[in-house]
């Protein structure tokens, strides 16, 4: 039996990460052993997911299977979508088009943690004069 050809990306983003296997199909997208639509919650995150697959021109050319872990929904969206792009560059993707729409950069962004004497990450206790 031939083996079957498989591209690999990892995503993260905040507390998410993605393990992403796209190969050669018919455009089906799993996440976790799921359906995205019906693992999703919200139709604008599964627009987002897809968005390297949009501007490569290659929704219907790839099916696309992931592992995603920690992090809530948007987070987790924006991991599959980095994976996506990077699995799409290793498979011959045009490099360009998804570098001018910042596909390929990762966002650093993350919770900052609380520190002592405070509320939260800067919110001070409020002042009393009295």
């Amino acid at each position: 039996m031939a083996e079957e050809i498989k591209y690999y990306g990892t995503g993260r983003r905040k507390s998410s990460v993605a393990r992403v296997y796209v190969k050669p199909g018919k455009g089906n997208i799993v996440v976790n052993g799921r359906p995205v639509d019906e693992y999703m919650p919200f139709a604008t995150l599964v627009l987002d997911l897809k968005q390297p697959l949009a501007l490569t021109g290659s929704e219907s050319r790839y099916d696309i299977s992931c592992n995603v872990k920690g992090g809530g929904f948007t987070g987790q969206a924006e991991a599959i979508r980095l994976g996506i792009a990077r699995a799409l560059l290793e498979a011959g993707e045009d490099r360009s088009a998804l570098k001018t729409a910042g596909m390929l950069t990762r966002d650093a962004r993350a919770k900052e943690r609380k520190k002592y004497g405070l509320k939260g990450a800067r919110r001070a206790p409020q002042f009393s004069k009295r």
